[in-house]
């Protein structure tokens, strides 16, 4: 008897759980899946790949840029500690004019800290290969901070060849280049200059150096304002065309230099 009724339970039981069953309605799948939670953690954002024939240029600010180029390596120009969030750099250059310019404490994972000077005197010479980028620097004289003393060959103008393009980073410039160093300079297609027009060289002189130099693009640096930088764009009117560009990165490649001297001004200071 027992067992009998153990039987009628168990169908009664089964039907009633096919009855629900029918009456429920069906789940989304959809919710299912987003109610455990994402299965997938999306990437962090990557800027796409470059070509062989194209170098990637962000102004991180001040002197500092960061230089990308197709094989992969990282530049960080005039570095004080900064390349940019969670960047550390392959390779950064420095200056020696004032602290915003270098550091003495590069992160130790920075496999190449070239300094525009020799701390133990005489220029800094740099020519080195890393990746596919060439690193050279010619030495300049700078003003000693705060006393108007010359320190000898306290500044480098640092090019990198890369891609079919030769960038230069002029650094704290604060004289024209002489003949000799214009030949150790040599034809540049890009050129990152300082225009504040105080503590780095005057406008007029600046000015005269670009022409000399007759790079294809000229990219400012090293002012501290919308107004510093007017200034230098105003005595520039007539003499090269200016662009502005929304934002700090570009793109550089031969193929897309302008015709003529242009400057292009990326945001930030």
């Amino acid at each position: 008897m027992i067992a009998m009724r153990t039987v009628v339970l168990s169908f009664v039981l089964l039907v009633v759980s096919v009855l629900a069953a029918q009456a429920a309605p069906a789940t989304s799948r959809c919710l299912a899946v987003a109610d455990v939670g994402p299965r997938v953690v999306p990437a962090a954002f990557r800027p796409a790949a470059l070509k062989e024939t194209e170098v990637r240029l962000t102004f991180v600010g001040h002197s500092t840029f960061l230089i990308e180029t197709p094989g992969g390596i990282r530049i960080a120009t005039d570095y004080a500690g900064w390349a940019g969030r969670g960047v550390i750099p392959d390779v950064v250059t420095m200056n020696h004019a004032h602290e915003t310019h270098y550091t003495d404490y590069p992160d130790p994972k920075i496999g190449h800290v070239l300094r525009g000077w020799n701390p133990e005197g005489g220029h800094a010479a740099h020519d080195l290969t890393v990746g596919d980028v060439r690193i050279r620097s010619v030495p300049t004289n700078i003003r000693v901070w705060g006393t108007g003393e010359t320190e000898a060959f306290g500044n480098s103008i640092f090019i990198f060849e890369v891609a079919g393009l030769c960038i230069g980073h002029l650094g704290h410039l604060q004289h024209e280049p002489t003949v000799q160093q214009l030949g150790q300079i040599g034809q540049l297609d890009v050129v990152l200059v300082p225009v504040d027009g105080v503590y780095t060289m005057d406008h007029a002189g600046m000015v005269a150096t670009l022409k000399k130099l007759h790079a294809r693009l000229i990219v400012p640096m090293h002012y501290f304002d919308s107004l510093t930088l007017g200034l230098f764009l105003e005595k520039v009117k007539g003499t090269f065309a200016v662009r502005t560009s929304e934002v700090a990165t570009t793109v550089l490649s031969r193929a897309t230099l302008p015709a003529d001297p242009q400057v292009l001004v990326l945001p930030g200071y």
